[in-house]
C-alpha cells in the first residue's frame, strides 16, 4: 500500500480497514484495534469473519463491491465483538484502487455514545409524561376510593358478624387498590444519603432472593474491590436492585444463571451530566430475553411481560436510580439479558 494512505488512515479517527479481494485484512489504523480489540499485528491477514462475533451487515455485501464497483453505507449496524460487547456503528464500504490493486475501504464509527444521549433524553421525556399521566389517574382513583373504604367500614360496625363478610371483603379490596395506587405514585420521600459499601447491599439482596430461590438457579458474583463507598440512600438502592434482580430470576423459571457484577467507570454522561467516577452494577441472566416489542416501554408503569406481573418493579427502581442522578440501561437478546445500573460517585459536601 502506497505510504501516503497508510500515512491518512493511520492519523483517521475513524477505524479503518483495507481489505482484499479475499476480504482479508491489509492494513488496519489504531482506531480499529482500539474498537476491536485486536492488535493491527493479530488483525494483518485475517479474513474479516474472524474479526467479530457478528454483523449484522452481511459479508457478502462486501464482496459484491468489488463486483459492482458501488460502495454501501449501512447506519446504526450492530456489531458484536469477539469478546461479547454489543457496539452500534455507522458503516461505510468503498472500492479503492491503489498501484492497479483493488480494496475495500471499510470506515467503522461508533455512535453508541451519541445515540445512548439522545435516546436517553427522549426517554426521560417519555417517562415524564407516562409518569404524569399514571400519577394524575392515581389521585382521581385515591380520592373515591379512600370514601369508598370509610363507608364500608361504617357499615360494617352496623352489621351482624354473619353479614360482614361482604363488608370486609370490600375493605380488603379497597386496601389492595390503595396500595397498588400508591406504589403507582411512587416514592415521595427524599431520606438522607450516607456513605455505603454497595457490595454489603447487594448481599442483603442476594441473601434476600436466595431464600425462595429455584434450586436450579445459580447466582455468581463479580465485584470489583476498589469500588469506593458511595454516598446513597441504601434502602431505596436496595427495593431498585431487588426489583430488577427479581425480574431476572422470575424470567429464568426454574433453572439459569445469574451474574451480579461491579465496575468502577471514568468520565461518564448520565442524563447529559458529565461524571469523572460511577459505579456501574450489571445484573445478567441468561434467560429468554425481553420482548423486542417491550424495549421501548420497559420502564413506563403497568408495561410488563409477565401475565402475573403489575408492570411497577423497573418502573419504581428507574425512578429510585433517578433520585440518586443515575441510569438504568439494558440489552436483551434470547440467552443474554443485561441491565446496568449506572451510579455517579458524588462527594458529600
Amino acid at each position: 500500500m502506497a505510504s501516503i494512505y497508510k500515512s491518512i488512515f493511520d492519523n483517521v479517527v475513524s477505524s479503518i480497514l483495507l481489505l482484499d479481494q479475499q476480504l482479508c485484512v491489509q492494513h488496519s489504523n489504531q482506531a480499529a484495534e482500539q474498537l476491536l480489540k485486536i492488535s493491527t499485528k493479530r488483525m494483518a491477514g485475517s479474513h474479516l469473519n474472524t474479526l467479530f462475533h457478528h454483523l449484522s451487515s452481511s459479508t457478502q455485501l462486501f464482496s459484491q463491491v468489488f463486483e459492482t464497483d458501488q460502495g454501501f453505507t449501512d447506519n446504526l449496524a450492530t456489531l458484536i465483538s469477539v469478546d461479547g460487547r454489543s457496539v452500534t456503528i455507522d458503516l461505510s464500504v468503498s472500492p479503492l484502487e491503489v498501484d492497479d490493486e483493488h480494496f475495500l475501504l471499510v470506515e467503522i464509527r461508533q455512535v453508541d455514545q451519541q445515540q445512548r444521549i439522545s435516546e436517553e433524553m427522549q426517554q426521560l421525556t417519555q417517562q415524564q409524561l407516562a409518569k404524569n399521566l399514571v400519577k394524575g389517574l392515581a389521585h382521581e382513583i385515591k380520592n373515591p376510593l379512600g370514601g369508598l373504604r370509610g363507608a364500608a367500614q361504617l357499615l360494617h360496625r352496623q352489621l351482624d358478624e354473619e353479614n360482614r363478610e361482604y363488608t370486609q371483603m370490600i375493605m380488603e379490596q379497597a386496601d389492595r387498590l390503595n396500595n397498588l395506587v400508591e406504589r403507582l405514585l411512587g416514592p415521595n420521600t427524599h431520606h438522607q444519603h450516607k456513605l455505603h459499601n454497595i457490595h454489603q447491599v447487594l448481599e442483603k439482596i442476594i441473601k434476600l432472593v436466595s431464600i425462595e430461590l429455584p434450586t436450579g438457579i445459580s447466582i455468581e458474583r463479580d465485584y470489583d474491590p476498589s469500588i469506593p463507598d458511595i454516598s446513597i440512600d441504601d434502602e431505596q438502592i436496595q427495593q431498585a436492585l431487588l426489583n430488577i434482580i427479581q425480574n431476572a430470576i422470575q424470567a429464568m423459571g426454574k433453572s439459569g444463571h445469574l451474574t451480579v457484577m461491579s465496575r468502577v467507570t471514568n468520565q461518564v454522561t448520565i442524563n447529559g451530566q458529565r461524571h469523572r467516577l460511577a459505579v456501574e452494577i450489571k445484573i445478567i441472566d441468561n434467560g429468554p430475553g425481553i420482548a423486542p416489542q417491550l424495549h421501548n416501554t420497559l420502564f413506563y408503569p403497568m408495561v410488563t411481560g409477565r401475565a402475573e406481573g403489575t408492570g411497577l418493579g423497573l418502573s419504581i427502581a428507574q425512578t429510585l436510580i433517578q433520585q440518586h442522578h443515575g441510569r438504568i440501561d439494558f440489552t436483551s437478546r434470547p440467552g443474554k439479558t443485561e441491565f446496568t445500573v449506572s451510579l455517579p460517585v458524588i462527594k458529600e459536601s
